[in-house]
């Protein structure tokens, strides 16, 4: 099975070419990692430190979290577990700002990948 932790070139190539001009929402299914590698944390509490460091670069962007939860049930999809352990839906006023905010120097993405095994980021209208 492929994971998905990165923005490949491809896909952010895409993305640029992609018509976009009011505010829209990234929804993020993120798995966890149960140890990162060379730490104590856990994939969530890594995450959590993400978050942390990345809240700067949101209110700069004019970004929201419009829903953070946890998945519990599976009622349609897979019947043997649930396959994302959080579910964010983030709003972004403009696509510049979004990419403004991922390419900022000091942006802590290799922080969301550490803590994460497998995610997905789906824009949404």
């Amino acid at each position: 099975m492929d994971t998905y932790l990165n923005l490949s070139k491809e896909q952010y190539l895409e993305f640029m070419q992609f018509d976009v001009e009011e505010k829209f929402q990234m929804l993020n299914l993120l798995k966890f990692v149960d140890k990162v590698e060379g730490t104590d944390l856990t994939g969530e509490q890594q995450y959590q430190a993400y978050t942390q460091q990345v809240m700067p670069f949101f209110i700069e962007a004019g970004a929201k979290v419009v829903y953070d939860g946890k998945p519990y049930f599976t009622l349609i999809g897979p019947s043997d577990g649930l396959e994302w352990d959080k579910v964010l839906i983030v709003e972004y006023q403009t696509k510049a700002q979004f990419i403004n905010m991922i390419s900022s120097p000091g942006y802590p993405g290799d922080l969301r990948a550490k803590a994460l095994t497998d995610s997905r980021l789906i824009l949404c209208k």
